[in-house]
């Protein structure tokens, strides 16, 4: 059994403890937040016995084994690396941390006190996202990858009324980029590795962060495109393109369907029976490496997120997104 604590009490917590209810081995035995009402109200709501309003306690207790962390991007890495030191597991949320520097320190403190942290990045452990990794080899050499994620925010419509949410605040080091442009990216980087040159373009507000922009990326022998917004919505899907067929991908943030068209009219379908939320995969995997004593995720690795930050990192160069974390 894996003793969690939960450090964010939103509702992306609440969609993970859904998903992490169904997983084997996974139990909720503390709640932060930084008022008693909050961490009350929400310890009630999943009946936990501990209610912290203190980091630090959380960290340095018994009661827990490991932590989900749910907040804001720019305190992710100084909140991981806290339990770290404290010799807990961390599953942090996606993206890791608001730079590739941050990503790297908590590896290394990771590494240094021998104990396990993975990003959160659900949509490269479900059962789709793998059965198309698999097949990769029957389209022939990938010549381009072009994946998109453009979900028009309710909290925009705020936001054109003058009210700037926590979504459009580059001081918590939000925008896009950081909240949809990653569920493009990280996969991209899984199936193909580091790109050799990055060319972004992007729509800021006038808040400092991203509403939408568009990456070229450039490989040997391929390239990839990625699209990204909240600003607007798109209804395509995402494929990778070879030169026997493509793989045609419903959703890259959240792979439910897929299937190759052959370049002679064929189509093999490659949907496989997913018979959980996409987050459940995230949280058994993660409870898994605990229970087995590994340090690191074979898919969701440390490579992959430091890498996927540092491409992330010269996007936000080249349009001018500043976080305070830089």
């Amino acid at each position: 059994m894996v003793r969690f604590g939960v450090v964010g009490t939103n509702w992306i917590t609440e969609r993970l403890l859904e998903a992490a209810a169904q997983v084997e081995g996974f139990k909720l035995t503390a709640v932060y937040s930084r008022t008693e009402d909050k961490a009350s109200a929400f310890a009630d709501k999943y009946d936990v016995e501990h209610r912290f309003t203190d980091l630090e306690e959380l960290a340095a207790s018994d009661v827990i084994d490991a932590v989900y962390i749910a907040t804001p991007n720019t305190v992710h890495a100084e909140q991981a690396e806290l339990f770290l030191r404290n010799g807990k597991h961390v599953l942090c949320e996606k993206p890791l941390a608001a730079n590739s520097a941050e990503v790297r320190s908590m590896i290394d403190t990771a590494r240094e006190h021998e104990v396990l942290l993975m990003e959160a990045m659900k949509s490269t452990l479900v059962p789709q996202f793998k059965m198309v990794q698999k097949s990769l080899h029957k389209i022939g050499p990938v010549r381009k990858y072009v994946a998109g994620y453009s979900q028009y925010s309710s909290r925009y419509d705020k936001y054109k009324e003058g009210i700037v949410l926590n979504a459009f605040k580059p001081e918590l080091a939000n925008g896009a980029l950081m909240d949809l442009g990653v569920y493009c990216l990280y996969p991209l980087i899984t199936l193909f590795g580091e790109p050799n040159r990055v060319q972004s373009q992007a729509m800021m507000l006038e808040s400092g962060v991203d509403g939408q922009g568009s990456v070229l990326l450039d490989y040997d022998g391929m390239d990839a495109v990625v699209t990204y917004s909240k600003i607007s919505n798109s209804h395509l899907p995402s494929e990778i393109m070879g030169e026997l067929g493509s793989i045609i991908i419903d959703k890259i943030g959240s792979p439910e369907h897929a299937e190759i068209r052959y370049n002679d009219g064929t189509v093999e379908q490659l949907t496989v029976e997913q018979n959980h939320p996409a987050m459940y995969y995230e949280v058994e995997e993660f409870v898994n490496l605990v229970q087995e004593g590994k340090k690191e995720s074979d898919m969701n690795t440390y490579e992959r997120s430091y890498v996927t930050m540092q491409v992330m990192d010269q996007i936000r160069k080249q349009i001018g997104l500043v976080f305070p974390n830089d």
